[in-house]
């Protein structure tokens, strides 16, 4: 089970986390990956807003996990959102010792950035990989010395751009794939 969208914008990437943040429930485990920059912050953002956190939620690269109640919405009081960054992480025991799964199991929905590399940890969970999109009209590397400004043009209207793979990984996601599939249907590729 997999599906590639695409998204012209850092909002529609945040739409796209809106759209999942819609099926997600207490108990999920969802692995944000991709290379540095690819958008996984601006993604727990938009699925963190779409479930009610009213603060700013930021990447827990030095903390490695934050946790924000549920302060608005249905969720309210019912579910808590908690954000890892396993960047900095050198060895499965130290990924062992936060204590993901159990997280989740408490009323915990759990996005876990960087956790690919250890994501058979995880028991039934969701992937989302996360690329930076290339318009293949725009030729990055045309241009001769005269047209040096335009080159950072292009590189700027990039701005946003993502491709996004999401994978279910066991049955849990797999009996809500089909309303996955139809929520994010406009971003098909």
């Amino acid at each position: 089970m997999s599906i590639e969208l695409r998204t012209a914008s850092t909002a529609e990437t945040h739409e796209v986390a809106a759209a999942i943040a819609g099926l997600a429930r207490a108990g999920d485990v969802i692995v944000l990956a991709g290379e540095m920059g690819a958008g996984k912050t601006a993604f727990a953002q938009g699925f963190g807003r779409a479930l009610g956190v009213d603060g700013p939620i930021t990447s827990p690269t030095f903390t490695l996990v934050h946790s924000y109640d549920i302060e608005s919405g249905p969720h309210a009081g019912k579910i808590t959102l908690h954000h890892a960054d396993l960047y900095r992480l050198d060895h499965t025991a130290e990924v062992a010792e936060l204590a993901l799964p159990e997280l989740a199991e408490f009323r915990g929905i759990v996005l876990v950035e960087w956790g690919d590399v250890v994501d058979g940890m995880f028991g039934d969970h969701l992937v989302v990989y996360l690329e930076t999109a290339y318009d293949d009209a725009l030729d990055l590397d045309a241009g001769d010395a005269g047209d040096a400004g335009d080159d950072d043009l292009d590189v700027l209207s990039l701005e946003g751009r993502r491709i996004i793979e999401i994978a279910g990984v066991g049955a849990s996601w797999a009996g809500r794939w089909e309303r996955l599939s139809d929520a994010v249907e406009g971003y098909r590729c």
